[in-house]
């Protein structure tokens, strides 16, 4: 009976969910240090969960979010006065740890805190004025100086962070989730080196030099960003998912105990 038990145990498992995601996202860099949750705008997205066990689970997910920074709100150099907007796209391999045994639909595993981590794809635009701000070199990447060209608009990231889970019913489950991402980047912001331009010498109908310096008061070589300091992105939210169950559910009954899940 014990071995029937943990056959059905194990077989009962083989699910996966399908789920949406919605909530904020929000930025860590040279525009805001050390602030989270500051300029969270709106995120969303889907994922796909497979259920290893009920301690163990690896997602799939998609996310797009909208990131923000500006010097003057954060107040991190307020005399910088550069600011930034960057819709961000994150393709995420995810593999979750229950701290407490899971199952969608159970009538006792109906609640878990988790952690996670994995790795991600993303990509990014970062914009101000509606200007596209890879595209005019703010740092002098289009120009040669320094020897500095122009960066990515793509990488790697690793994803981790916490969460919880709640079993609604036989087959909704709610989850609530917190995750950073550590990039390999310090372009989220289009803020890393130093500055390229003399002030004295910007043209102010020049967007592409004014977007590089908007203080106007900055000469070649003066510190613009920490670029020994990359990126950081989060997304926070809720999530409602959708169990299909992979094989045809039974049930067993163990020393008189009658188990449904």
């Amino acid at each position: 009976m014990i071995i029937l038990s943990a056959s059905y145990y194990a077989s009962a498992q083989r699910s996966f969910e399908l789920g949406l995601f919605g909530g904020g996202s929000y930025y860590v860099g040279d525009l805001n240090p050390y602030k989270h949750f500051i300029q969270t705008d709106v995120a969303y997205g889907a994922l796909l969960r497979y259920h290893i066990n009920p301690r163990w689970a690896v997602k799939a997910s998609v996310s797009r979010g909208n990131l923000l920074g500006d010097d003057e709100v954060t107040g991190a150099n307020a005399g910088r006065q550069l600011s930034f907007e960057s819709s961000l796209t994150d393709v995420s391999a995810i593999l979750e740890l229950n701290f407490l045994d899971y199952i969608t639909g159970s009538t006792r595993d109906i609640m878990a805190p988790y952690i996670f981590a994995g790795v991600s794809f993303f990509t990014f635009n970062p914009r101000a004025g509606g200007v596209d701000l890879n595209e005019i070199g703010t740092e002098g990447q289009h120009t040669g100086y320094d020897g500095r060209e122009p960066y990515d608009l793509y990488g790697f990231a690793i994803p981790f962070g916490f969460g919880f889970k709640y079993s609604i019913n036989k087959r909704l489950g709610l989850g609530l989730e917190w995750g950073m991402r550590k990039t390999f980047t310090d372009y989220l912001d289009d803020v890393s080196t130093t500055y390229y331009l003399d002030a004295e010498q910007i043209d102010p109908d020049n967007p592409a030099q004014v977007l590089s310096d908007p203080a106007l008061s900055h000469k070649p070589g003066m510190q613009r960003g920490d670029p020994k300091t990359n990126d950081w992105y989060n997304f926070t939210g809720i999530s409602l998912t959708y169990k299909f169950n992979l094989f045809k559910r039974y049930r067993c009954v163990d020393y008189g105990v009658r188990r449904k899940y």
